[in-house]
């Protein structure tokens, strides 16, 4: 698949998303281009807002992840 290949090599965009209560980092990707990440971040944010998480802040990133994508 070409957004894993991205990946491998560093190129995918990537939403580093970070709550409190619970606290934890969220890895929200990968994603080819920039706007196809923002198109679909708004609806992960909701599901986080919907699940009782606080104080949602993001960071966008073009970078290379791996598991684990949440980390509490």
């Amino acid at each position: 698949m070409i957004r894993n290949f991205g990946n491998s090599i560093g190129l995918a965009w990537w939403a580093k998303v970070e709550t409190k209560g619970p606290d934890a980092t969220y890895w929200f990707g990968p994603f080819l281009t920039k706007k196809s990440l923002n198109d679909n971040l708004e609806t992960f944010l909701i599901e986080l807002t919907d699940e009782g998480c606080n104080s949602i802040k993001h960071t966008l990133m073009r970078c290379k992840r791996t598991e684990p994508l949440t980390i509490f």
